[in-house]
C-alpha cells in the first residue's frame, strides 16, 4: 500500500517504533465484523446460531465474521439480529452503557449516519426514552431511517440538520450527546483506499477546524453532569488529543474521563479515537423540554390493531400529510415543529382507501407473539419469503400474518385461502 510521504512522517512522530508494525498491518487483509442486536437477541444466542464468529475483545457484542461470510444473503441479517459495523467503530458508543440515568433518557447521535453508533445506542438505552440521531445529509438519512427500521429501534428520532441549528432547539435538554465526527479517515486507509487520495495535511487542519465547531454546537443541547463522546476515525493528533484539549480551555465546566486510540496493528479493527468527557452541574435534564405525544383518532389504525395484533400498541398513532402513520416516542422535543424530521417513533404503514396498510418497520418493531396469525417457516421457505414468493398455507386462513423464521419476523405476508401472499418490501428482496 502507497502511503504518502507526508503521513507517514506524521504517523512515526506519533508512534516511534510502532511504525513498521503499522506498515505491516497495513499490508493484511482487514477482517469485516458484526454488532449483536441486543434489542433482538443476546451475544450467546447468535453465537450459538453462528458458530463461526471470533469475540472482538473490543464490545461485548462484537464479533469477528469467517471471510466468506455473506450477510447480504443471511436470514438472520433481515431478522435484524445483527449490523455489519467495523470493530474498533463499536468502541465508542459501548462508553455510553449504563450513562443515562434518568428515567426517561434522552440521547443525541450528531452525526449519524449510516446508522451504526445509533443503533447501538438505542439497544443499550433498549428502546427507553428518546434517542435523536441527527445526519446533516438528507440521502444519507435514508439509509439511517432503513436501519432502524430493520433492528427495531422504536425510540428513534431522525433529523435532518446541521448541528449548530439543531443543538440550539434542543437547549439543556441531552444526558448523552456522541459526536462521531467527520475526520480526515485515516484509520480508514487500509478498509477505504480511496481515502488516501484525499489526505493532505490541510485536509486534516480543516477537518479540525471543523469537528471544533461540532463540539461547540453540542454543548448547547447537553445539560448540565451531562456526558460528551468524541470520536473519529484518524490517527492525526490534529483532530484527536488537539480538538479535546481546546474544547477543554474553551470549555472550563467538562473535564476529560477517558481517551483511547486503536491502530490497525493494536486492535482487530481499523483506526479509532475516543474521548468521554463530562460536564458539571446537576443530573437533572431540563425536561420541562419534553412534551407528550399526542395522537390522532384513525379509524383504519384501530380496526388493524383489533384485527392483527394480539397485543395492542398503547403508543399514540398520528396520521402524517402523506398518508403514512407514524407511532412517534412518547415524548418529543418542545421545538420539534422547528425541526426537519426524516422519521419519529415507529413507521407504522399508510393509510390507503377504506384501510390501514402496514409497513415493513412494524413488523420489525414487534415481536412475534404481538400478531394474531403467524407462520414459523424453514430456512428454505424463509429465503423464498425473502425473494419475495408467495408461501403455501396447510390450513386456509385469512389477514396480516408474521412470517418468522426460529420465532424472530421477516416480515409481513396476507393470508387469502391457502396462500400467503408476499408484502417484503421489493427493494430488500433477496436476487
Amino acid at each position: 500500500m502507497q502511503l504518502p510521504e507526508a503521513f507517514l512522517s506524521r504517523m512515526q512522530a506519533l508512534i516511534g517504533d510502532d511504525l513498521a508494525a503499522y506498515q505491516a498491518a497495513m499490508e493484511t487483509q482487514p477482517r469485516r465484523a458484526l454488532r449483536v442486536n441486543t434489542l433482538k437477541i443476546s451475544p450467546a444466542e447468535l453465537l450459538v446460531k453462528i458458530p463461526s464468529l471470533e469475540k472482538t475483545g473490543l464490545c461485548a457484542e462484537g464479533f469477528l465474521v469467517p471471510e466468506d461470510f455473506s450477510p447480504g444473503r443471511d436470514v438472520y441479517h433481515a431478522a435484524g439480529l445483527y449490523y455489519m459495523q467495523e470493530a474498533s467503530a463499536q468502541y465508542p458508543a459501548s462508553l455510553a452503557a449504563g450513562l443515562s440515568k434518568g428515567d426517561f433518557p434522552v440521547v443525541l447521535d450528531l452525526c449519524a449516519a449510516p446508522g451504526g453508533k445509533s443503533t447501538q445506542l438505542a439497544a443499550q438505552m433498549g428502546n427507553r426514552g428518546l434517542l435523536i440521531a441527527n445526519e446533516p445529509v438528507w440521502n444519507r438519512c435514508g439509509i439511517l431511517a432503513d436501519n432502524f427500521e430493520r433492528l427495531g429501534v422504536t425510540n428513534g428520532l431522525v433529523t435532518c440538520m446541521m448541528p449548530q441549528d439543531l443543538c440550539p432547539l434542543l437547549s439543556g435538554l441531552c444526558d448523552l450527546i456522541l459526536v462521531d465526527a467527520p475526520c480526515s479517515g485515516e484509520g480508514m486507509f487500509r478498509k477505504e483506499p480511496e481515502a488516501i487520495q484525499a489526505w493532505s495535511p490541510a485536509h486534516v487542519e480543516a477537518c479540525a477546524q471543523r469537528q471544533a465547531n461540532i463540539l461547540d454546537s453540542a454543548v448547547e443541547a447537553l445539560r448540565p453532569g451531562g456526558r460528551l463522546i468524541y470520536s473519529t476515525c484518524t490517527f492525526s493528533r490534529e483532530e484527536n488529543e488537539g480538538v479535546v484539549e481546546t474544547f477543554l480551555k474553551k470549555h472550563p465546566d467538562f473535564s476529560l474521563l477517558s481517551m483511547d486510540r486503536f491502530y490497525p496493528h493494536t486492535c482487530p479493527g481499523e483506526g479509532q479515537f475516543a474521548a468521554l468527557l463530562l460536564r458539571d452541574g446537576d443530573a437533572t435534564a431540563a425536561y420541562e423540554q419534553l412534551l407528550p405525544t399526542k395522537g390522532n383518532r384513525i379509524p383504519e389504525w384501530e380496526q388493524f390493531q383489533k384485527e392483527s395484533l394480539a397485543l395492542p400498541l398503547d403508543r399514540p398513532a398520528q396520521l402524517l400529510k402523506d398518508g403514512r402513520i407514524v407511532l412517534p416516542p412518547a415524548q418529543v422535543p418542545r421545538l420539534l415543529s422547528s425541526m426537519r424530521i426524516r422519521i419519529a417513533g415507529i413507521p407504522a404503514g399508510e393509510l390507503r382507501p377504506g384501510r390501514f396498510q402496514p409497513g415493513h418497520g412494524l413488523s420489525h418493531a414487534l415481536k412475534a407473539e404481538a400478531f394474531f396469525n403467524r407462520l414459523e417457516v424453514s430456512y428454505p421457505e424463509a429465503v423464498r419469503f425473502l425473494s419475495g414468493e408467495t408461501l403455501s398455507l396447510s390450513a386456509a386462513s385469512s389477514g396480516w400474518t408474521a412470517v418468522t423464521f426460529e420465532r424472530h419476523v421477516l416480515g409481513l405476508g396476507k393470508a387469502v385461502g391457502n396462500t400467503l401472499k408476499n408484502h417484503y418490501p421489493k427493494g430488500l428482496r433477496l436476487r
